[in-house]
């Protein structure tokens, strides 16, 4: 499997063995005896910000003829309201129910999320439809909700861009905590008792990225736009997602003196999010963008990521990314960066300075290595180490 997701190769492997799972090459020829259809088909952000439903046009074309009387036709995909009467339209059939049945997966944790969902969700204008859609899902144990098409297929967006709030807020308040003296993590930890906010999506970074928030926030404005709704929450949301960006690269161009130009940076981190290969709108690689556009030399490792990447040396040792380096940066939160021998991560750089955007590193560990170490909105008085001078 080219996809790191824990527990997919086996769930395949277990499939192809059993023989209830099969891979065949097109979907004319995947459907003809089908009793339901899942299109699971990518929605990219196409031009303007909309989602690009060319792919789902395109396979529907493709197997309406052969699908069969009775079939229930199930977007999983990200789609906006109204794609299931389009849907439908482009079918010109009556015999074939259209739902909507959007999935709610965490990349990295997707085979946990699909097999004990929080909820499962199903909309269709054919109420029988739905609720046998519903059905299949029976042995979850989920709250299934039933829903009308635009419901369903606004939910996803609805719970999406939510989260990208919540994680455009945390990292506002951690901008006040850090000019106010505050400390980010016992304030969320003060936050997160609460039942009504919770504790998930409550950590600082430097920004949100990934496959699914970047393009359904701009998806949902361009459909707030389409009804004459201006959805100012949302993109102030997006906004503060530029600016923490931003502000990460000012925190490290402060740390090594002010001037990037010329600066050798180690990154620690390029995909989206720990436990993924995933490179897409990854606020690491937005981050070592613009640090490179303004003159550094930047080496990277990641974990799960081989290969070379525009405008930086990518390598397959965390050790090499501190060889002769102004400043390390942690840019995703693999576990395995806890782990490094940072007193030789020390010793190889020719600067002090460690900045952890994710707040992942026990700051003593750093300190006690000789090294300085950076938050996102922790106090760096409280943390800077004392030296005695002799």
């Amino acid at each position: 499997m080219d996809i790191l997701e824990p527990g997919l190769s086996e769930l395949v492997s277990r499939g192809l063995t059993s023989g209830r799972l099969n891979f065949v090459v097109g979907a004319r020829e995947a459907v003809r005896d089908a009793e339901a259809v899942f299109l699971c088909v990518p929605t990219p952000m196409g031009a303007g910000g909309s989602a690009d439903l060319r792919a789902v046009e395109a396979v529907t074309t493709e197997i309406g003829d052969v699908i069969p009387a009775g079939c229930a036709l199930i977007t999983k995909s990200t789609v906006p309201v109204g794609t299931s009467k389009r849907i439908q339209a482009m079918l010109g059939r009556t015999d074939v129910p259209v739902v909507s049945n959007p999935e709610f997966l965490r990349e990295g944790t997707a085979v946990e999320d699909f097999l004990g969902p929080d909820r499962i969700v199903v909309g269709s204008d054919d109420v029988a439809a739905a609720r046998w859609v519903g059905d299949l899902y029976a042995d979850l144990a989920a709250p299934v909700v039933v829903a009308d098409a635009a419901s369903a297929e606004l939910v996803k967006y609805a719970a999406n861009c939510f989260l990208a709030m919540k994680l455009s807020y945390v990292n506002s308040i951690a901008e006040l905590c850090e000019r106010l003296g505050a400390d980010i993590d016992l304030v969320t930890e003060g936050m997160g008792y609460d039942r009504r906010i919770g504790r998930s999506f409550l950590k600082p970074g430097p920004g949100w990225g990934g496959s699914c928030l970047p393009k359904d926030t701009s998806a949902l404005v361009r459909v707030a736009e389409s009804v004459q709704y201006d959805f100012t929450l949302l993109t102030s949301a997006i906004e503060e997602n530029i600016a923490q960006r931003d502000r990460i690269v000012a925190k490290i161009a402060g740390a090594v003196g002010g001037t990037l130009a010329g600066s050798r940076i180690g990154l620690l981190g390029l995909a989206f999010k720990a436990g993924t290969n995933d490179l897409r709108d990854s606020p690491a690689l937005a981050v070592a963008s613009v640090l490179g556009a303004l003159g550094a030399e930047l080496t990277a490792y990641d974990p799960a990521i081989g290969g070379q990447l525009a405008g930086m040396t990518v390598v397959d040792d965390p050790y090499q990314v501190a060889k002769a380096a102004d400043a390390v940066v942690v840019l995703t939160e693999w576990d395995e960066f806890k782990r490094l021998d940072w007193h030789y991560m020390a010793e190889q750089m020719d600067g002090d300075s460690v900045v952890d955007t994710r707040n992942l590193l026990e700051p003593r560990q750093i300190l006690d290595a000789g090294l300085s170490w950076q938050g996102v909105g922790r106090p760096r008085a409280a943390l800077r180490r004392k030296v005695a001078v002799s």
